[in-house]
């Protein structure tokens, strides 16, 4: 009998067997649902160009800067860009769209405050309705922060974003692990891979990571600073996929880390956490420092007590990229 697709975390190269005694009972069920979801729905397919920006694992690959990157290249063509997020942490259900001097985090989410400073952002549990409102708006193409695994709006390029570094984990599937599916199986939707690295002298292992036989396009990136590190000592704290990340990145820019606190992604701060965190700094005579993604969730009183260091995504090839963007645009407009 031939395994079910679902079953093979490895990317399609070991057995049946093995991924099942990777796979926890929950995520057996959690594949089993992404793998029934893609399988019943029928994408309904909007009348602009749609890029897809998504992950298999949870949380801490990149995909929110390289989000941001692809609508700034976008907008260099000649385009009209808006991001679709299903504003994850927030309120709203949408579709409506983000005002940052009026929406907080708490209503939309971080992620998508930060989209907004590079062009018009929506939220939308709906992608489809959120699709068809960024439609009536104007925009002339649409960048989906997340939803590979959210089959409801057909994508004319579906982009994922791995950490050259972590990897695809130890290759089990949430909750046991950080994969949202499998690889194989995830791969298989993709049109095109970024490789997110600590920076640019460091080389994917395309092999580990078995990508080095895909036939779809590989790419290789890494987060850059947009400005120098603050002076002086600094506490530093995140709440990310991977705080290390944002630790290292500072360090590596000559910072001066006197201490470091990391919490878990989107956590909510509290005025206890801020107590305790200004409590820190004090102890060092130091300023605390954040990543934007973080201060987008604090209240304005705390943000004018924390500095927010900003990253944007950088990448090997940008002429291969945009060469890739403009191939999907025309093909999407003969489509239409």
């Amino acid at each position: 009998m031939r395994e079910p697709a679902f079953w093979r975390t490895d990317g399609g190269r070991g057995s049946g067997a093995l991924a099942r005694a990777l796979l926890s009972p929950l995520g057996h069920v959690y594949a089993w649902t992404v793998a029934r979801r893609l399988r019943r729905t029928d994408p309904v397919k909007a009348g602009i160009p749609v890029f897809c920006v998504g992950n298999l694992t949870v949380g801490g690959t990149g995909k929110t800067p390289v989000a941001a990157a692809l609508m700034t290249r976008l907008k260099d063509m000649g385009r009209t860009p808006a991001a679709l997020s299903r504003g994850y942490g927030g309120t709203l259900s949408g579709p409506v769209q983000v005002d940052p001097a009026q929406h907080s985090a708490r209503e939309t989410g971080d992620e998508p405050l930060l989209l907004a400073r590079e062009a018009a952002a929506w939220i939308s549990r709906d992608r489809v309705a959120g699709a068809q409102a960024i439609e009536a708006s104007g925009a002339g193409v649409i960048v989906m922060d997340d939803g590979h695994q959210n089959p409801a709006l057909a994508k004319d390029c579906s982009i994922v974003v791995v950490d050259g570094v972590a990897g695809w984990g130890a290759g089990t599937l949430f909750p046991a692990g950080p994969l949202r599916e499998p690889v194989a199986a995830g791969l298989a939707r993709a049109d095109a891979v970024i490789v997110m690295m600590p920076g640019p002298d460091h080389t994917p292992d395309y092999h580990r990571l078995g990508l080095a036989d895909l036939e779809i396009p590989v790419f290789h990136a890494w987060l850059e600073p947009a400005a120098p590190p603050p002076d002086g000592p600094l506490v530093a704290f995140a709440g990310i996929g991977r705080p290390q990340k944002f630790f290292d990145a500072l360090s590596a820019a000559g910072a001066r880390l006197a201490e470091i606190a990391d919490y878990p992604d989107h956590h909510p701060y509290s005025q206890r956490d801020i107590a305790a965190l200004k409590a820190l700094a004090g102890a060092h005579d130091a300023r605390l420092v954040t990543t934007e993604k973080d201060w987008v969730r604090l209240d304005s009183e705390t943000r004018r007590d924390v500095i927010a260091w900003p990253v944007k995504a950088e990448f090997a090839n940008p002429a291969a990229l945009d060469g890739l963007l403009r191939d999907v645009l025309d093909a999407a407009n003969t489509d239409r």
